[in-house]
């Protein structure tokens, strides 16, 4: 049976515990540590396991460790290139390869059993402690973590635009598309484009967000109702399978989530930089 469940309250005390994070106030607002925590002990997991391979790769027969990253780089490098040409393609394969592999491992945490920081906390201080103490293992399924990254591919995207169309052409085609227009109806639509535009470059990171939090989220949600109706002795085997059944088909959403992140983003920048 969980800890939480065990303790009374029952299932709703037990949803809410695992979805309260770890939090304090930083620079006066509240901060989720545990989403930061998991997030950047993930990152640096996947630079150092690319570095290490790209560290000992040879040109001969690569090993299995070798050929697989070598696989997932090829793959990333093939979708950028479908969409993006030139120098342009070079520079955003990289950050493709970083938002898909930093997503996928985000949100592979989902697989891991829901009570497995609590289990280690009680262990270590005791199940008073892990009744109080709150972590949350999956930084996906916080929208302040998904709205972190979009917000970040935001500043790229217009990176990207004034890059391409320098900062006066960028800034001209704000007012100027996408209804183009000449003399006096180019002044009295300027208004018009520009609302339409800035609602179009915010809709961008805010769709990129909510999608990727909203399958995270429901995806825990799913294994916490499961843990929950199903904790006990009588319930433990029918638990598991159902436990199994929902991490084998979650492991299509988490790879999935994961690409369309990373291809939206490539799309969006293809997009900013050309012309209406």
């Amino acid at each position: 049976m969980s800890e939480s469940t065990s303790s009374g309250g029952g299932l709703t005390e037990y949803i809410q515990h695992h979805l309260t994070h770890n939090q304090g106030q930083l620079f006066g607002g509240s901060f989720h540590f545990d989403s930061w925590i998991v997030g950047l002990g993930l990152g640096l997991l996947f630079v150092f396991w690319f570095w290490l391979f790209a560290r000992k790769a040879t040109s001969g027969v690569p090993g299995k460790g070798q050929a697989f990253v070598e696989m997932i780089v090829n793959f990333i490098d093939d979708q950028v290139k479908d969409t993006l040409h030139g120098d342009a393609a070079k520079s955003v394969a990289p950050l493709a390869l970083t938002i898909f592999m930093w997503v996928v491992f985000m949100n592979a945490m989902d697989l891991l059993p829901l009570d497995i920081s609590s289990a280690a906390i009680m262990y270590t201080a005791g199940p008073e402690a892990a009744h109080h103490t709150y972590f949350r293992l999956v930084p996906t399924a916080d929208l302040n973590t998904t709205l972190g990254l979009s917000t970040a591919v935001f500043f790229i995207l217009i990176g990207h635009a004034v890059a391409a169309k320098g900062g006066l052409g960028f800034g001209k085609e704000l007012v100027t598309a996408p209804f183009h227009a000449h003399g006096f109806m180019a002044v009295v639509l300027a208004p018009v484009n520009l609302a339409m535009n800035i609602i179009e470059w915010l809709v961008k990171p805010i769709s990129l967000a909510m999608r990727l939090f909203g399958n995270m989220y429901g995806g825990e949600l799913v294994f916490m109702l499961i843990a929950g109706l199903m904790a006990g002795w009588v319930t433990f085997v029918p638990g598991v399978l159902a436990n199994a059944a929902w991490a084998i088909f979650h492991i299509l959403i988490i790879l999935l989530q994961a690409f369309i992140f990373m291809i939206l983003t490539v799309v969006y920048i293809a997009g900013v930089r050309e012309s209406h």
